[in-house]
């Protein structure tokens, strides 16, 4: 269902933006597409979500969240928790829940203050009408203590079908901890909207195990979706070679440290080689490595040929990646606009949209008229 008020606020958006740029015009294998720049000067960008009322939310990763009210008006909101900035910490993912008009919980991710170290962090609040606070403000899940350096926060948060939060965490940068069940490094978890574990989480009954864990042996994934069927697919970064696109299944191990298709960085192997028994073999893997990010599945809603492709952002060519459904066959979508992508959302009008951290922009991509 396209929302009248998202149409109203990108007509907004645009004709504020009309006179700063003019649409760049893309070829792809659909036909020409106009990319259009949304919202500017923003600082490090890492997350959006869609309001229904027809605003957005952007996070940055330096602690901001932002709210774009349907008018175009941009506000910081107040009533986050404290944040641990620095590497590739900070204030991370947004997700809107369906149930946002009733309630207006907005659930974030962020690296939280864990003594010297800090840790991958979940914290829900409610969004005011004027959409310049979060009140009640909760952090209902966070990563056991004892991480320390700035790497690997995984954070990209999904709402699944079964309406509980699924939340990607990476490895800190300790490869062998994804192997090890009593941490959740390198995990995907499932919670609920308090921070309760479903009483089918695979591991709840596991002595020693975190029972948050739905599943492990992941390095950084940094995207993670819903396709048309309601499945969980996560997009993670590799080492030198081997990221992988991944099907999320319940109790599965994806591998790291002891498979990958990639090498470390200094060129060594690692692990065991690419394949073990009762070990997750990738859907899809890049080499050389892209540095994927944010991950949308998408409906087909402007553009019925792409109707369950995967598309991605590359944090290191500058592209935008899109992948046919079933085969992963490539296609790279590339202008001045897809400059370091950091996320990508499908629009409630079909249309899709990016957050650059090159440009510090949001873009809007639409069939060219």
């Amino acid at each position: 269902m396209i929302r009248p008020a998202l149409i109203s606020l990108a007509l907004i958006l645009t004709a504020q933006n009309a006179s700063a740029t003019q649409a760049e015009r893309l070829a792809t294998s659909a036909g020409t597409v106009e990319v259009t720049r949304m919202v500017a000067d923003l600082d490090e960008p890492w997350g959006f979500g869609f309001l229904p009322e027809g605003g957005l939310l952007i996070t940055e990763r330096g602690g901001t969240l932002l709210h774009i009210s349907q008018d175009g008006q941009r506000q910081s909101v107040t009533g986050l928790p404290r944040v641990a900035r620095g590497g590739q910490g900070g204030l991370l993912d947004v997700l809107i829940p369906r149930d946002f008009a009733r309630t207006r919980q907005v659930v974030l991710t962020y690296s939280r203050p864990q003594g010297s170290g800090a840790g991958t962090a979940v914290a829900v609040g409610t969004l005011s009408q004027d959409g310049a606070a979060l009140t009640g403000t909760t952090t209902i899940f966070e990563t056991e203590p004892g991480n320390r350096g700035g790497r690997h926060f995984g954070s990209r948060v999904v709402e699944g079908r079964d309406g509980f939060l699924y939340v990607t965490i990476g490895d800190r940068g300790d490869d062998d901890s994804a192997q090890d069940l009593s941490t959740q490094n390198g995990s995907v978890i499932r919670i609920g909207r308090t921070g309760g574990v479903p009483s089918r989480n695979p591991f709840i009954d596991t002595p020693g195990a975190q029972p948050e864990i739905w599943s492990y042996g992941h390095r950084n994934p940094q995207g993670a979706a819903l396709d048309l069927e309601g499945n969980l697919w996560v997009v993670e970064h590799g080492a030198r070679g081997g990221d992988e696109i991944n099907a999320v299944r319940r109790g599965a191990n994806y591998g790291w440290p002891v498979i990958s298709y990639g090498r470390h960085y200094s060129g060594l192997r690692i692990g065991e080689g690419s394949s073990k028994p009762g070990m997750e073999q990738p859907d899809h893997f890049w080499d050389p490595s892209i540095a994927p990010s944010g991950m949308m599945i998408y409906s087909g809603a402007l553009w019925p040929e792409w109707r369950g492709d995967f598309f991605v952002g590359s944090l290191k060519f500058g592209y935008l990646s899109r992948l046919e459904a079933g085969s992963f066959a490539e296609e790279e979508i590339e202008g001045d606009s897809t400059a370091r992508l950091r996320d990508v959302r499908e629009g409630p009008d079909g249309a899709i949209w990016y957050l650059s951290v090159g440009n510090g922009a949001l873009y809007r991509m639409t069939p060219a008229r």
